[in-house]
């Protein structure tokens, strides 16, 4: 059984999901990040894949974007990363990328090496809905993946509805219209957002990304979806601290105040 859903299942809140860049800080550095966050108890992982034009992603995650490519990265080096990770990493993982890149490794191709080297799912935000529906959802189901898709506050009801009748994974909450990066609070219109999108009754549980930063972000996100994932603060700490151990210990400290 895919992992994500049975993530859901034995965990129905306070769910922390990390993202982290491929290749970043160093190209070697993917499967010492993924551990890392295992060991220290983090419940899901959201790994990017580099790409020269991430339009939905801040500068934090632009320049590790940059540098990760300057590594040397790649999906094919990525790939070649993950095969043995199973081994050890049990978490589910999720890969996160633009469409740009994966169709030119072939949609299906990508399929069958996320199954492969078992990668749970896949975030690909310029994928129009559309397209996922006729194109891709027949290969994602064939291949038991998960594709999550983002709404923000601006996305309807009947959208929201539709995404949610055709998805089976969790919907990417996106605290605002904006790009990522890091935020001291939500304010009102954003916490009635999240209200508003709990009332909906919606079967897929929801996590809460962009923006969250500590406690505060943390909590009001939370009290109304089934947790958060944070990429910008992570990112960044990857890049200031020693380890990526120290970096997850900062950001598991960051959330408590």
């Amino acid at each position: 059984m895919n992992r994500i859903p049975q993530l859901f299942k034995t965990k129905k809140d306070g769910i922390l999901s990390v993202y982290f860049t491929a290749g970043f800080p160093q190209l070697d550095d993917t499967i010492s990040v993924l551990k890392a966050l295992e060991k220290k108890g983090i419940d899901m992982v959201e790994i990017g894949i580099p790409f020269s034009d991430p339009m939905a992603d801040g500068p934090v995650i632009q320049e590790a974007s940059t540098q990760a490519l300057r590594n040397g990265m790649s999906l094919k080096k990525l790939f070649e990363q993950l095969k043995d990770v199973r081994k050890e990493v049990k978490i589910p993982i999720i890969l996160m990328g633009y469409l740009n890149p994966i169709m030119q490794f072939g949609f299906e191709d990508f399929c069958k090496k996320c199954v492969e080297v078992g990668v749970d799912g896949m975030i690909i935000p310029d994928l129009p809905f559309g397209d996922y529906m006729s194109d891709f959802k027949p290969l994602t189901d064939k291949y038991d993946l998960r594709t999550i898709m983002l709404i923000t506050p601006e996305t309807t009801d009947e959208r929201i509805r539709l995404i949610d009748d055709n998805t089976d994974g969790f919907i990417y909450m996106v605290s605002s219209a904006a790009i990522t990066g890091t935020q001291q609070s939500f304010n009102e219109q954003k916490q009635a957002y999240f209200r508003r999108i709990n009332a909906m009754g919606l079967k897929n549980p929801r996590l809460v990304g962009f923006g969250i930063s500590n406690k505060e972000t943390f909590e009001a996100a939370s009290s109304n979806s089934s947790g958060v994932i944070i990429g910008s603060k992570f990112v960044q700490l990857l890049n200031s601290e020693p380890t990526p151990e120290q970096a997850i210990d900062q950001l598991l400290e960051a959330l408590k105040q």
